[in-house]
């Protein structure tokens, strides 16, 4: 058959097609939601126990996760149980909110063991474990600019210990710490292990800027925690993308409890 007849045979069809109503609904039941006790509690030496907790909510709730007043919250260390009274309070270097902290201010040194125990009224009981890491000292930050000597790129170095296992994150800050991080790199040692480590960044830095470099140490459990979260937010609402489950170091609800480790030095570009 001719192609252009075939075309005039198939326009009828295509026209019947086109006007048949080929959308319908689809109820879904979605299981009704379980809200759970969420942690989040980053030890800091020097600084005082804090830590937030918060429960989950449903898919169509609203996106602020609801507070936990009656939650009692306890941080075991050496056998001292100490606890967290409930007093909110933002943090606006972190823009992030505690709602659970006590005066005493955490004095562990690296091997320290310390657990956490959160419950509720309502029988819900979470815990946690974090072990103090060593703080693993930045070596050399040096900066070099492009050929007009207008941008700059950053190089930042220290060395893995080869005898453990080691998680890092490397952050970059310009001028302030309140402002948005512009570096942001999460790794394990798994092919640098014992070796000198190096980040750099592309030429975006001016000449005077004040940049603040840190470098953590992370527990395997932190590591993990980032990683899946980042996936996690990276999927949600994406119909194309691989559904990621977090990955708690808690028991018995959701959340982290570690400590952070790092090293920190400010350097002007000049």
């Amino acid at each position: 058959m001719n192609p252009k007849h075939l075309l005039y045979a198939l326009l009828p069809l295509a026209a019947l097609l086109y006007g048949c109503d080929l959308n319908k609904d689809i109820d879904v039941a979605l299981p009704a939601h379980e809200p759970v006790l969420i942690v989040e509690g980053y030890l800091v030496p020097g600084e005082p126990y804090r830590i937030a907790v918060h429960e989950s909510s449903g898919y169509f709730d609203p996106p602020t996760a609801p507070l936990v007043p009656d939650a009692k919250a306890y941080i075991t260390h050496n056998g001292r149980r100490i606890e967290l009274e409930y007093k909110p309070k933002l943090d606006e270097q972190a823009n992030f909110i505690y709602t659970h902290s006590a005066s005493e201010v955490m004095e562990g040194k690296p091997g320290d063991v310390y657990s956490l125990e959160v419950s509720d009224d309502k029988g819900r009981r979470i815990t946690g474990i974090t072990t103090i890491l060593p703080a693993v000292p930045i070596d050399t930050i040096e900066w070099r600019f492009d050929e007009d000597d207008e941008e700059a790129l950053l190089l930042t170095s220290f060395y893995d210990d080869g005898s453990t296992s080691n998680y890092y994150r490397y952050m970059t800050n310009r001028d302030s710490l309140n402002n948005g991080t512009e570096q942001d790199i999460k790794t394990s040692d798994n092919l640098t292990n014992g070796t000198r480590v190096s980040f750099g960044s592309t030429y975006f830095y001016d000449p005077g800027d004040t940049v603040i470099v840190t470098l953590y140490n992370m527990e395997k459990q932190y590591y993990d925690f980032l990683v899946s979260t980042s996936n996690a937010k990276d999927a949600n609402g994406n119909p194309f993308a691989q559904p990621s489950k977090i990955r708690s170091s808690v028991q018995g609800g959701m959340g982290i409890f570690t400590n952070l480790a790092f090293d920190r030095k400010v350097v002007i570009i000049k």
